[in-house]
């Protein structure tokens, strides 16, 4: 079982950044995937971005060139750095894993509030 913590969240006006954290423990080596999420209200939860194992990204078109995943594996840590923020960005965030042989994420964190004034 892995548990997953999201933090670095906030307020900030549009054209800003702010960087998540998403900081796994427990059975953390059969991770073969960790994703970012959104969800914003009255609307169903997307994926935003996800790294794999072999380091491989992928991001969702609306933040392609605004976003950036990474990862520390010496701190069990997957980042999402998020510039350029526009008001449609807000919504509450999450991360959660996709473990080897699983072919959907699980493990949600508890979710981080991203609110982007205009």
């Amino acid at each position: 079982q892995v548990q997953l913590a999201e933090s670095g969240g906030g307020l900030v006006q549009a054209g800003g950044s702010l960087r998540l954290s998403c900081a796994a423990s427990g059975s953390i080596s059969n991770i073969f995937a960790v994703g970012w999420f959104r969800q914003a209200p009255g609307k169903q939860r997307d994926a935003v971005a996800t790294i794999r194992s072999d380091g491989r990204t992928s991001y969702d078109d609306p933040v392609k060139g605004r976003f950036t995943i990474s990862r520390d594996n010496a701190k069990n840590t997957v980042y999402l750095q998020m510039d350029s923020l526009r008001p449609e960005d807000t919504a509450v965030y999450y991360c959660a894993v996709q473990s080897t042989g699983r072919t959907t994420f699980s493990s949600w964190g508890q979710g981080t509030q991203v609110t982007v004034s205009s």
